[in-house]
């Protein structure tokens, strides 16, 4: 059967219309002053360069320097067990060391544990940066390119604080790569461009715009993300976000889901926060951190008004430690800190991210409100240490058996760790290897409560955590970012 065709007259008819209809848009367009050659605003020149007719020649730049990674450790984890019930008696059930003998937990086996991230190339060396959950403990690490050869991979160095690692893949020099932008350069409203691997799906490339900047998620004490609504899912971690010059603005590392896939809410560690810690793993394998020697606090609306400041930029000084650099300064508690070498401090977030970027032994100028008026100080910087961190955190805490440290929660600690809730008790520190550590607790986990009771204090977990006898079971709810998470310790 042939098919149904207009006729002649139909054919005519139709098109008069259509060059109707088009002189008519073309004269409202020309009254209200566009330009149709351009495709954009007469008064908007701007406008084609804004929205890109297509993201192939990034795409095509940038894909051959981002390369696949997949990791592989052994892991330890208890064997199946049969107790199916739990008794209402508890250890008190006379049938407790019978069930115990017979259908207790099995010993520890060995797993092998694989993942999947992203990762790109920065040197024809093959140095390659991603995240460090992405690389981390992992016994062995293999790279694919896009060209779909496979390297060996070590690490070279890596910053859990900020989530970034450096690995180097085996194998012969001349490698594509990419290099870093200036990520302080880009604004809210500007594409840019996710490449990776979701979900395994290698060289994935999505497309979006900068939702937001100086994003702080919770993460760590150096929190400051590029938010992004370009597609991010599980897989792409360590990947790049580039801009339209093809450069690495961001390295992509989180997102906001609750079902694991992509919601349109993705975080990038900033290119310019990256840089150099890059540049410390690639000379040292770790980081260095500054220390200026005090405990810092964001101004609150009342503390400003109390201070007669006009604005709440700076950081407040709420306590300097003795024969650290700023009380050898003159620095004291209750200075507002506004500037650090000539660079305007926000908060204490961003005072925090300043000096830890200062090179240990520089000398800097700070510049402090002191009962309203400027002072300059000249401040050495050292070198911040695990053991200093803990000094900036305050307040008592609670070192334990089962191989952890906790301290209560305080607005600080909210701040840090994102926690919305005003009771209970945060992980501050976890013993790599202690029991703590094997039952996955993590840093910045609120306790909320111990065998099934309420933590609401420090004294709370101290008294509960007492009543444990040595080698007994003890069951934890503890509240993270993703969730009530239950695990059970061995003390």
């Amino acid at each position: 059967m042939n098919p149904i065709k207009p006729s002649n007259t139909n054919t005519w008819r139709m098109g008069f219309a259509a060059l109707v209809v088009a002189l008519i848009l073309a004269g409202f367009f020309l009254a209200a002053g566009l330009d149709l050659t351009q495709g954009s605003a007469a008064s908007s020149p701007s406008l084609s360069v804004m929205v890109p007719s297509s993201f192939s020649d990034v795409a095509g730049a940038v894909s051959p320097a981002v390369v696949n990674i997949r990791t592989e450790k052994v892991v330890k984890r208890a064997g199946p067990s049969f107790r199916h019930f739990q008794s209402p008696f508890g250890r008190d059930d006379p049938f407790h060391d019978f069930f115990e003998k017979f259908f207790g937990d099995r010993p520890e086996r060995e797993f092998k544990e694989r993942s999947l991230g992203s990762g790109f190339i920065i040197d024809k060396g093959g140095l390659i940066v991603t995240n460090n959950h992405v690389i981390e403990n992992a016994d062995k690490i293999k790279v694919k390119l896009k060209d779909g050869k496979e390297y060996d991979a070590e690490v070279v160095g890596r910053d859990p604080k900020t989530d970034i690692a450096l690995v180097k893949a085996k194998g012969l020099p001349g490698f594509h790569t990419i290099k870093l932008g200036d990520s302080d350069a880009l604004k809210v409203g500007e594409w840019v461009v996710a490449i990776g691997s979701p979900f395994g799906l290698e060289h994935t490339v999505t497309a979006g715009i900068v939702s937001a900047k100086g994003r702080v998620i919770g993460s760590g004490p150096y929190d400051d993300f590029i938010q992004t609504d370009a597609s991010i899912n599980p897989g792409n971690s360590g990947g790049p976000l580039v801009n339209m010059k093809g450069e690495v603005v961001g390295i992509n590392t989180a997102i906001v889901s609750r079902s694991g896939g992509n919601v349109g809410i993705g975080f990038a560690i900033p290119a310019n926060l990256a840089r150099g810690i890059i540049e410390q793993l690639q000379t040292s394998g770790s980081v260095t951190r500054g220390w200026l020697g005090v405990s810092i606090q964001d101004l609150t609306p009342e503390l400003a008004d109390y201070y007669g400041l006009k604005d709440r930029k700076g950081a407040l000084v709420g306590e300097v430690f003795e024969g650290d650099p700023a009380d050898k300064a003159g620095i004291k508690a209750k200075d507002v800190i506004i500037e650090v070498d000539g660079k305007k401090v926000e908060d204490s977030r961003e005072l925090s991210r300043i000096v830890a970027e200062v090179p240990v032994g520089k000398k800097v100028t700070i510049k402090v409100l002191r009962k309203g008026k400027e002072r300059t100080f000249r401040v050495e910087i050292v070198k911040r240490t695990d053991e200093k961190e803990t000094l900036a955190m305050k307040g008592p805490m609670a070192e334990t058996e089962l191989g952890m440290t906790v301290a209560p929660l305080t607005p600080q600690l909210a701040r840090q760790f994102n926690i919305s809730e005003t009771e209970g008790v945060v992980v501050v520190g976890v013993e790599e290897g202690g029991p703590a550590d094997q039952a996955e607790v993590q840093e910045g986990d609120l306790i909320l409560e111990i065998d099934r009771k309420s933590v609401k204090t420090l004294e709370d977990y101290q008294a509960l955590i007492g009543e444990v006898k040595k080698g007994e079971a003890v069951s934890l709810l503890v509240r993270r970012r993703t969730g009530f998470v239950a695990l059970n310790i061995t003390k």
